[in-house]
């Protein structure tokens, strides 16, 4: 979820950076040294946010399912969620294209650099791909908690995506500006359906831990692992897109559904 969430920002590797960037006045330069770094760190960024994007999406079809389950009379709030999910999808196809025009695929990266997947692994205590929607289907109070970390991923997306649209890096590449432009427009409506659902039932806000346990995956991640992945050669690339098998499975849904020719 946009997530984002997962991001360098305008932090670690950037500020390395910085010292090239003085005798620029800002600006990034086409080739030496800071067009290599300027390069790694948006394929980094590009590579992080396509993973994020694909695992909010993936991860939105579970709480749909839940919610559908639980409230299928409540149609506004899965309309609200089906909005975000389509959302997700969209910023996935758009960093999709924008790898495609880079000729590259992305870096082959796991959930390690996902903030959705390790908020969700120390809120519930396990991965979403384990999270037992049934579980959270039948007990409010977990389906209260997915919420509030829902809500507090989508809302450190955001805050995030100011840093990046101040990075000179990241506004080097008009087409990567746009992006976050439109997924920064799409990001407060992400939050609210879940912020409403809280207060609707009278479900209480997250409080200051929950608030730390974002922060500090927000840190672990700018701090620790980011800077692992950037300055890590051996880091291979993928060599699918992450919804190869959701278009073949498209595909042969319609197939199916297509009329036989006489």
């Amino acid at each position: 979820m946009n997530w984002m969430q997962a991001t360098l920002g305008a932090g670690t590797i950037s500020g390395l950076a910085s010292l090239f960037l003085l005798s620029k006045r800002g600006s990034a330069p086409d080739r030496g040294p800071l067009a290599a770094i300027r390069r790694r760190y948006l394929d980094v960024l590009g590579s992080i946010y396509i993973y994020n994007e694909h695992r909010g999406y993936t991860a939105i079809d579970r709480v749909l399912e839940a919610v559908r389950a639980r409230s299928p009379e409540d149609v506004e709030l899965i309309s609200a969620i089906e909005r975000h999910r389509g959302d997700e999808r969209k910023h996935y196809v758009m960093f999709r294209r924008w790898f495609e025009r880079r000729g590259v695929m992305p870096l082959a990266l796991d959930r390690t650099f996902g903030h959705i997947d390790r908020f969700v692994e120390i809120m519930f205590g396990t991965p979403i791909d384990r999270l037992d929607t049934q579980a959270v289907i039948d007990d409010d109070a977990l389906f209260e908690r997915l919420c509030r970390v829902i809500s507090l991923t989508e809302q450190r997306g955001y805050r995030t995506l100011e840093a990046l649209l101040a990075n000179p890096f990241v506004r080097s590449d008009p087409i990567l500006v746009r992006i976050f432009t439109i997924i920064r427009k799409d990001e407060p409506s992400h939050w609210a359906p879940y912020d409403g659902w809280l207060r609707k039932h009278g479900k209480r806000r997250p409080r200051a831990w929950e608030r730390a346990v974002d922060t500090f995956i927000h840190s672990e991640l700018l701090l620790l692992k980011l800077p692992f992945l950037f300055l890590n050669p051996w880091i291979g690339r993928r060599t699918d897109w992450a919804d190869a098998d959701e278009a073949e499975a498209s595909d042969r849904s319609f197939r199916r559904r297509s009329p036989r020719p006489a």
